[in-house]
């Protein structure tokens, strides 16, 4: 969690938003360069992602419907995020305006200086030349999105949350992908339990006047 937890360091990257979104909401790479501003909701903080950016075959880039039913869905937007992307947008406005005739309208959130369409293998490297800046170690940028689930679980968000988030088609994709890190959570909470059924050291257990129910006695479901 290193490299991620420092990527604050690339606040004053012009692509601030989008490592940041990515951090915080688990989108695809294709999902964030496909990501259009009428997709946005800035006013209610949510985003409609409906679409991913891909290279062709052919070797050029196109956007696609997302995969499945459940790939395609809204998200709710972190306050941090919106203020960025407002940040954003007002860059990307002048960038416009630096730009004149040569900007290439394609109506993309996350787009180059003239306008165009992100490669997702630029982007791949746009990110690592970060991560090497900063002095971190290198990672996928698709890590970012197992860094947000990781987390995520263990804050105690329920694993129906973080399905929707990331738009797995099943609760069992997101629950076998991640079962590694709910097995470490489990045996924490145990470790936990353990030490409270322990109680301090030297601690002599209180006697049983019969009014208490006994320890076992509900029933756990």
């Amino acid at each position: 969690m290193g490299s991620v937890g420092r990527l604050t360091s690339a606040v004053g990257h012009r692509l601030h938003a989008l490592f940041e979104l990515a951090l915080h909401t688990g989108l695809r790479k294709g999902e964030l360069l496909g990501l259009r501003w009428e997709d946005l909701d800035l006013d209610t903080g949510t985003a409609a992602i409906r679409r991913t950016l891909q290279r062709t075959s052919a070797g050029g880039l196109t956007t696609l419907p997302t995969k499945t039913r459940a790939s395609e869905r809204r998200i709710a937007l972190p306050t941090r995020c919106l203020q960025s992307l407002k940040l954003h947008r007002e860059q990307q406005q002048r960038e416009r305006e630096a730009a004149g005739t040569m900007w290439q309208h394609s109506g993309h959130v996350f787009t180059t200086a003239q306008g165009r369409s992100i490669d997702p293998t630029n982007l791949s490297r746009t990110f690592a030349t970060l991560l090497r800046k900063a002095g971190l170690r290198r990672i996928r940028f698709h890590d970012l999105r197992h860094s947000t689930a990781t987390l995520l679980l263990e804050q105690g968000v329920e694993l129906v949350v973080i399905k929707e988030l990331l738009g797995h088609a099943r609760i069992g994709v997101t629950a076998t992908g991640y079962a590694h890190v709910r097995v470490r959570l489990q045996r924490d909470a145990i470790d936990i339990l353990s030490t409270a059924l322990d109680g301090p050291a030297g601690h002599e257990p209180t006697r049983d006047d019969g009014n208490d129910p006994p320890l076992c006695g509900a029933i756990v479901r």
